[in-house]
């Protein structure tokens, strides 16, 4: 049963929290709304289109995003006036130990943090597939990208693909293999083109200077087209060249386990992305936790810049939370560190520097 000090830090938390929150949605919303003005006010899109379908789902994306960094803020702000009001003297010299103080923030950021963790897995996801199919009609067309150059890929696990690159604009791809494996996985057949264009939608294509190489054992039939185009039908569309640029935000947690078992089975490199992103979900719901604690920490001390001090103070921490968080999620897309560890890696060093914290803290 809470009691009367939880229930008034508890309620000191989250009313900071929220109206934190509030005030920063409506300067998010403002500063979107002037960057897009011009294509918001496009004839075909009513007020309501606007409201209801882009700004009530940039609501969740947004807070998605900076739940972490408020919740520090707001810790150090009410907890730095109780501080300067004596307030945490009293509790202290009442008996209540430093710990039992730490008690309700830890409740109540373990209750944000459960609603961040619904919302990154569930809730924001879909919220921001209609928010990204709003701006892919009216703000931003261009929302795709090619996988790139030097591409490989399975289609079946018998079949895979080669294309050192591949333009959208007009489906057209240069130095293009396809391979297919008998069930030793040997290669029993080759078909290569110097550049391949769509002929006919879905997968009918045509290969231009190609050439084909069976193989049966030691025996090897060329049938050689250089300089010659033909037509043939692949298990490949334009679709297998191109990924929507903000697919992992479209998807919920479960959709994306799914989605990354797929990938893995082509044996494209996007899935590290996706597992990062995954990861990532987890990871921001404790970093409330870790960040409450340690604002608690810092500004339960009462010092002479009071409230600016503590302030300083939180926004410095957040900065170097992102920073490292960044550092890490670069780190694991670029080096091939492994997802789990880049993400959970800055939350790791956080609640070390959190416990340091709270060891040396005034009691």
């Amino acid at each position: 049963m809470f009691k009367k000090l939880d229930r008034y830090i508890i309620k000191k938390y989250l009313g900071t929290f929220f109206y934190t929150i509030l005030l920063i949605s409506m300067i998010a919303i403002v500063i979107d709304f002037s960057e897009k003005v011009e294509k918001l006010l496009n004839p075909e899109l009513t007020l309501s289109r606007v409201l209801f379908e882009y700004y009530l789902n940039f609501i969740p994306w947004i807070n998605g995003l900076l739940w972490p960094l408020f919740a520090l803020l707001s810790v150090i702000f009410f907890t730095s006036r109780m501080a300067k009001n004596a307030e945490i003297i009293s509790i202290l010299s009442s008996g209540v130990s430093y710990y039992r103080f730490l008690q309700p923030y830890l409740i109540a950021g373990t209750f944000l943090a459960s609603l961040l963790w619904i919302g990154n897995n569930y809730v924001i996801p879909r919220s921001t597939k209609i928010k990204n199919d709003f701006e892919q009609e009216f703000i931003n067309s261009n929302s795709t990208k090619s996988l790139g150059y030097n591409t490989h890929f399975f289609l079946d696990p018998d079949e895979k693909v080669y294309l050192r690159y591949y333009r959208s604009k007009d489906t057209t791809g240069t130095t293009f293999r396809f391979e297919q494996f008998d069930e030793d996985m040997q290669l029993k057949y080759m078909l290569k083109a110097a550049k391949i264009t769509l002929a006919k939608a879905p997968n009918v294509w045509t290969l231009h200077d190609y050439e084909k190489r069976s193989f049966n054992g030691l025996k090897e039939t060329l049938v050689n087209g250089k300089g010659e185009t033909m037509d043939t039908t692949l298990n490949l569309t334009p679709a297998d060249f191109v990924r929507n640029k903000k697919i992992m935000e479209n998807m919920t947690s479960t959709d994306l386990r799914e989605f990354i078992n797929i990938e893995r089975g082509r044996g494209l490199d996007t899935a590290q992305a996706m597992l990062i992103e995954l990861h990532r979900r987890s990871a921001d719901p404790v970093t409330i936790i870790i960040l409450t604690l340690m604002g608690a920490a810092i500004a339960s001390r009462k010092v002479r810049g009071g409230l600016g001090f503590h302030l300083a103070s939180g926004v410095i921490l957040g900065a170097l939370f992102v920073l490292v968080s960044r550092f890490s999620m670069t780190i694991a897309n670029n080096l091939s560190l492994n997802p789990a560890l880049g993400m959970w890696l800055p939350n790791i060093l956080f609640v070390c520097l959190a416990a340091y914290l709270i060891a040396k803290a005034q009691k």
